[in-house]
């Protein structure tokens, strides 16, 4: 194989696992290190700069981060990321105002539109406005939040947590209009924004048109609306039996919030078995922690209408053939009637774009789902973008965000009349962690504690009222047991192979056997040469140089590296060395700052 290229920002980014799996690549093992310093205004302000919302979405994210942990590879359990990201929140400063972005006096002349005042809308507009823009978000509710304040419950998101953080964003300036639906796309662009950004989610819940729907309207409720309702204190009560018809993360939001509106029997009703649920695993446990059962294989076939009202579902019960992790064949066995008295239909949402007129060059699929870039998020009328799920379809909040920091970029190059697909790379930088011998700057003992289980508030509280948080995040002491567990992924290996005199001395002190030296060879004959086998291969082989004495190769799988160090405390000549990968994701005003000649209006003087 050819020498490993350790320039390249991809290699050390793939290497660390939860960073490359965030959508918007936050600096994980940096702000738990910081938290584990006790810095947490420091982490919170790490996290911001990426994920815009750490509050919200330590409490919420769908967390792709931790299936991607290493330490999934060592233990169980993948570090408690998202957890740590609501601690650096929980415990950071009061006021932060000083470390937030600065937002210049003198605008650059340029105006936003922004439909929809959710995550990613929010997004945009936190990384325009310090650029100079002038940005008007159009919301259709009277409060701003989009779907994290309709659609997630106060219990797994407190409205202070959600107020304070979007707040910061709407104070920078932001032109925020409420209780303003738009209904025409044409007038809107009448009015002579510079761009537009439609991030309106998927707001339209798919329906279940079966016989008795119509008749049992009454209580047969589309869930993204009923959580809407409960939201805005416009439904205060459900039935004492209630069916939940879906089981994605929308339909664990209704289930909880049923037995909180005084629901007594809740009963999740899948389709398919649990390996096919969408809903996240620990959505699922703490749904069943509170009593509500989930029935699989059952698919529903009809409402039971008596008497003009709601009493019941038939379910047809399936069994599946499954080979490989895919379903090739169903069968019904069975029928079985369960009563209730209300059904929640939580099995997926649409995007909905009345409003758009379709003789404006905008283009819409067979779907009507828009056609939009994916690197730029621009549609096709020039100057109008797309992000969040109205963009692609339901997603996840920080798929959102990420969204919007890209979509601000190709903002920002429109209104300078730029290449929209000219965009700066990421770039690296590495700094060597030692201090001295055998000390380094950070914690590189191997911690095998298991992950910190998140204490819940008592279920005798829980169902008293709606705004009752159910996880009490992690206390101080908990924190600092957490963050042990971390194998700062991004502190790398570096090694320097003309200092190597294959002494042997990193091999026999590894204890993964990640290293290897050997004679070169085409990939697949380099494997076979390996001390450990090669299990996950998405994970990158660093091969070195030519050794100077034998002409051997340094190779490291860099699946089985946990980063512990002790290559470089052994290594006699200094050919091993732990460095910091410090990844740069360029963003709106990284752009500015270019066209600036590496000045922003935003950057303090002086």
């Amino acid at each position: 194989m050819k020498p490993t290229d350790v320039s390249n920002p991809d290699y050390f980014h793939k290497v660390v696992d939860c960073q490359w799996a965030c959508p918007a690549h936050t600096d994980v093992p940096e702000y738990i290190r910081k938290i584990a310093q006790g810095n947490f205004t420091d982490a919170y302000i790490q996290n911001r700069e990426s994920n815009v919302f750490p509050g919200i979405l330590g409490r919420v994210c769908d967390r792709p981060c931790e299936p991607a942990c290493r330490r999934g590879r060592t233990n169980e359990k993948p570090v408690a990321i998202c957890r740590l990201k609501r601690v650096a929140a929980d415990h950071r400063a009061d006021d932060i105002s000083d470390r937030l972005p600065i937002i210049p006096e003198k605008k650059n002349g340029k105006k936003i539109a922004l439909i929809g005042a959710g995550c990613a809308s929010l997004a945009v507009a936190n990384d325009l406005m310090p650029v100079g823009y002038e940005c008007t978000i159009f919301e259709a509710l009277p409060e701003p939040g989009g779907l994290m304040r309709s659609n997630i419950p106060s219990f797994r998101l407190p409205a202070e947590v959600l107020n304070e953080e979007i707040a910061y964003i709407t104070d920078m300036g932001i032109d925020l209009r409420l209780n303003h639906p738009i209904n025409s796309m044409k007038e809107l662009l009448d009015e002579g924004y510079d761009a537009v950004f439609v991030g309106t989610g998927a707001p339209k819940g798919k329906e279940l048109n079966l016989p008795g729907r119509e008749e049992g309207g009454a209580n047969i409720h589309i869930g993204i609306t009923w959580l809407e309702s409960v939201a805005f204190g416009h439904l205060k009560e459900i039935g004492k039996r209630v069916l939940i018809i879906g089981v994605g993360n929308t339909a664990m939001d209704c289930c909880r919030t049923s037995l909180r509106l005084g629901a007594e029997d809740v009963k999740v009703m899948a389709r398919k078995p649990r390996d096919f649920f969408k809903a996240s695993d620990w959505e699922l446990e703490d749904a069943e922690e509170e009593n509500v059962e989930i029935i699989v294989n059952h698919s529903p076939k009809e409402f039971v209408i008596e008497d003009g009202r709601l009493v019941g579902m038939v379910f047809k019960q399936v069994e599946y053939e499954i080979e490989y992790g895919r379903i090739v064949n169903q069968l019904t066995v069975g029928e079985v009637t369960i009563p209730c008295d209300d059904v929640i239909l939580a099995i997926g949402q649409d995007n909905a774009f009345p409003w758009i007129e379709r003789d404006l060059g905008i283009e819409f699929d067979k779907w009507e789902v828009p056609l939009i870039d994916k690197t730029t998020f621009e549609s096709t009328l020039p100057g109008v973008f797309f992000g969040g799920d109205s963009a692609f379809g339901p997603k996840n909040i920080i798929w959102a965000v990420e969204h919007g920091h890209q979509a601000a970029i190709s903002i920002h190059r429109h209104c300078q009349g730029e290449d929209l697909f000219d965009r700066l790379p990421v770039l690296m930088n590495l700094g060597s962690r030692k201090m001295g011998m055998h000390e380094w700057s950070y914690s590189n003992d191997f911690d095998p504690s298991a992950r910190r289980k998140m204490e819940h508030v008592e279920l005798s509280q829980r169902f008293k009222d709606l705004t009752t948080e159910v996880e009490l995040g992690f206390t101080a002491e908990q924190a600092q047991q957490e963050v042990e567990r971390c194998l700062n992924c991004d502190i790398q290996t570096v090694f320097f192979d003309d200092l190597c005199i294959e002494c042997d001395a990193c091999l026999d002190i590894c204890p993964t056997q990640c290293l290897t030296i050997t004679s070169n060879a085409e990939e697949f004959d380099l494997i076979e040469k390996l001390r450990a086998p090669r299990v996950k291969w998405d994970q990158p082989l660093f091969v070195s140089d030519d050794l100077k004495q034998t002409k051997r190769v340094m190779v490291k799988d860099e699946n089985l590296c946990i980063h512990c160090s002790l290559c470089a405390e052994r290594c006699p000549t200094a050919a091993w060395d732990m460095q910091k990968s410090l990844f740069t994701f360029p963003r709106a005003i990284d752009h500015d700052r270019q066209n600036n000649n590496g000045m922003s209006p935003c950057q303090k003087t002086g």
